[in-house]
């Protein structure tokens, strides 16, 4: 594959700490397993997230405002479970802080993600991407997943990093790397109701989300779908990790943030091949792994 002798690379690139988990957990245990080289690279340290239970509760934003670093602690031991080496931080860890939703005082922080100096930003990005030299990247569509002001910055800063890598442009950030393929990671609308419609028990005082209230994406556009039932207790496990965010159900094939909404765990992670040429595919059409013709 290349002068590492087959050694083929991974990078995804997420947001906040537990992003990595609830949409790529099961790719990255997945991968990990098989022996590819995973990095996954976190821009802020969720600093403006609630938090679930009473115990932790005082480490939010307006209090003590110490929940970021907790969540670096948290992220270790997700990624622990993964099976994959500690995380890398966009800038270092907490060079931009968590920007909360559009309109709210988070987000007019000078420090905030969103409003980080472009070409700060992206140099950081492309200087990752050329020191780990991945042959494929996963990052956001344009929504982000569901909207978030920093998935929607991460989707930008890495849609243009991958498209510059392979140039001489940024100089400062290394030497030219072009990976092969790029994807955003997404949930396809039939998976997203057949996995709702499979939930048996809804623990007390969860609910059912409302129609249209859980972000996914038309099935048709969905490209790749990699089963990970074989890493499934792995992407369960990580989930716990994250306990500030995340309440994984008795059923353990569910779980919950802390708006309380049931939501699967999801046994597919699916994908969408947004740079580079798609791969074998199977009888729908889609492929089944995001090496597949790298």
């Amino acid at each position: 594959m290349d002068e590492d002798q087959g050694q083929v690379r991974l990078l995804l690139v997420h947001a906040h700490p537990d992003d990595e988990t609830i949409t790529t957990g099961g790719t990255i245990a997945h991968y990990a397993r098989a022996g590819v080289e995973v990095t996954v690279l976190t821009c802020s340290l969720g600093e403006e997230g609630e938090v679930i239970g009473e115990e932790l509760a005082h480490l939010i934003a307006d209090e003590a405002d110490q929940l970021g670093g907790y969540r670096i602690l948290e992220l270790h031991r997700a990624l622990d479970v993964l099976g994959v080496r500690a995380p890398r931080f966009l800038g270092g860890a907490g060079r931009w802080r968590d920007s909360g939703m559009a309109g709210t005082p988070a987000a007019a922080n000078p420090r905030a993600f969103v409003n980080a100096d472009r070409d700060e930003a992206l140099t950081a990005m492309l200087s990752v991407i050329r020191d780990v030299r991945p042959h494929v990247v996963v990052g956001y569509d344009p929504e982000g997943g569901y909207g978030h002001p920093d998935h929607q910055q991460v989707h930008s800063l890495v849609t243009e990093a991958f498209d510059v890598s392979g140039s001489d442009r940024y100089p400062s950030a290394g030497a030219p790397w072009t990976p092969s393929k790029f994807y955003w990671t997404v949930t396809g609308a039939e998976q997203l109701r057949d996995g709702v419609a499979a939930i048996a028990d809804v623990p007390e005082g969860w609910r059912l989300p409302e129609p249209g209230e859980l972000p996914s994406v038309a099935e048709e556009i969905v490209t790749t779908s990699i089963d990970v039932r074989s890493v499934f207790d792995r992407k369960r496990a990580a989930l716990t990790a994250h306990a500030t965010q995340v309440t994984v159900a008795p059923s353990g094939v569910e779980y919950a943030l802390s708006n309380n909404i049931v939501q699967p765990i999801l046994a597919d992670e699916q994908y969408v091949l947004v740079r580079g040429e798609p791969g074998e595919q199977d009888e729908h059409g889609r492929e089944r792994d995001l090496f597949s013709g790298v």
